[in-house]
Formats: C-alpha cells, sequence, structure tokens
C-alpha cells in the first residue's frame, strides 16, 4: 500500500514538473510575442484600405495581449507535446517511444499550417463577402477589437482542427483507437465537424460551407493516416515479437 502511495506522489510530483515547464515555456513566448507585437499589428492590417479605431483606452491594449497570447500558444504546442511525451515515456514500448515522438514536431507545423489556412483562404473570401453583401447602404468602417476578434475566429479553430491527423496518429499508435472504429463514427463525426463549423463561421450559408469542407475533408485524412499508422503498428510489434522471441531462445 506505501509502495502505491509513494509511486502515486512520484506520478504528481512528475506532472506537476511538466506542468511548470510548460506554463513556464508559454510566458517566455509571450513575452516574445509582446516585444514585437507592433510589427505583427502592422502585418494583419496592412491590405485595409480603411484605418481601424479604437472605442476606448484599453481597447488598444487588450489587442496586444491578444497577438501575444495567440504567439504563446503557437510556440508552447511542441513544448507541451514533448513534456506530455516524456511524462508518458515510461509507461511506453521502445517501439511507442519511437513513433509518437516524431509526432512532436507534426504538432507545431500543422497548428501554423492551420493559422495560415485560415487568415489567408477562409479569412479573407469571408471578409469580401460581407463587405461586398452590405454594399453602399452603409459606410464600411471596423473597430481594432471587432476585427481582430473576427481573425481570431477564422484562424485559432483552424489551428486546433488541423491537428487533427496528428492526434488520430498518435493515438492509433498508442492502440486507444484504429482506422476502423473512426470510420464506424464517420456519420456522428461528421455531424459534430458540421456544428462546429456553423458555430465558428459568420452566420450565413456560404461561411458555413467554406468551413464545413476543410473539415469534413481533414477526418477522412485521419482515417487513412490512421489505417498506414496501424498496419506499420501491427507489423512493427510483430517483428518486435519475434526479436524478443529470438533473445529468449538464445538466452535458453
Amino acid at each position: 500500500m506505501e509502495d502505491k502511495e509513494l509511486n502515486v506522489v512520484d506520478h504528481l510530483d512528475e506532472l506537476r514538473k511538466r506542468l511548470i515547464i510548460t506554463v513556464f515555456a508559454f510566458l517566455v513566448f509571450f513575452v516574445v510575442g509582446f516585444v514585437f507585437v507592433e510589427e505583427i499589428y502592422h502585418f494583419f492590417v496592412r491590405d485595409l484600405d480603411v484605418k481601424l479605431v479604437v472605442l476606448g483606452p484599453s481597447d488598444i491594449v487588450w489587442i496586444y495581449f491578444m497577438i501575444a497570447t495567440v504567439i504563446a500558444v503557437a510556440g508552447t504546442i511542441p513544448v507541451l507535446a514533448t513534456q506530455i511525451w516524456l511524462f508518458v515515456k515510461p509507461a511506453l514500448k521502445p517501439i511507442e517511444r519511437k513513433m509518437t515522438l516524431s509526432y512532436i514536431p507534426a504538432l507545431f507545423i500543422l497548428f501554423i499550417v492551420g493559422l495560415l489556412f485560415g487568415y489567408f483562404v477562409i479569412f479573407p473570401t469571408i471578409l469580401n463577402f460581407l463587405v461586398e453583401l452590405s454594399g453602399d447602404m452603409v459606410a464600411t468602417n471596423f473597430t481594432a477589437d471587432k476585427y481582430f476578434r473576427f481573425i481570431l475566429n477564422m484562424t485559432i479553430p483552424f489551428g486546433v482542427l488541423f491537428l487533427m491527423p496528428v492526434v488520430v496518429m498518435f493515438l492509433t499508435s498508442l492502440g486507444i483507437i484504429n482506422p476502423y472504429f473512426l470510420a464506424k463514427i464517420r456519420k456522428y463525426a461528421y455531424f459534430v465537424l458540421v456544428v462546429v463549423a456553423v458555430v465558428i463561421s459568420p452566420p450565413d450559408m456560404m461561411s458555413d460551407f467554406l468551413v464545413t469542407i476543410p473539415l469534413l475533408f481533414l477526418y477522412e485524412i485521419s482515417i487513412n493516416l490512421s489505417k498506414v499508422v496501424y498496419r506499420r503498428k501491427l507489423k512493427k510489434e510483430k517483428e518486435w515479437e519475434e526479436q524478443m522471441g529470438y533473445d529468449e531462445e538464445n538466452q535458453d
């Protein structure tokens, strides 16, 4: 009983250590983002024909914090993934350690790709559509607060959702899910993704359609990648078991 209690305490200490490292990394990246926040701000407003306005002195501070937070989240993702991997590493087989370690850089890359897709594809398409929808009825003017909120709504969800293929591959390599399960729940997953698309996109059919299609496409990619990882996992596990059996025979 005491051994089990000590084991739990050791695990909690290890978890606390991983969380502290992750939080520290977030703060470091947040400071870096805040240092370069003015350059990042000018990048986002470079193509605007109108100048953004603020309705209060605190608005610009909130925008700066928001931009720095996005930078911090992007930079912290590989650190968080590494800390999670180090935490579960003792419970993994040697083959699982090698397979899961390779997914850490992919998480960061896909998150950035998702942000870029949202910003360069989804964001301008929907923004132009909504601006043209008003026509000459109203004067086009944006507050900095609402403009950057709109950018976040069009980019952050895609950054997170683009992680789906890597997360699926990671869970498949650990044996938690498999491609057959993903195919079985496809219709339920589609329903959830459609709901997510409607929630994160502006309230019009075109926006819903533009956001939904990439999400469904990502799910199908996830299933196919899961199949590849599942077959490779079964093959390597068989080779590992054969190697272990061969070593035991030689020891006998």
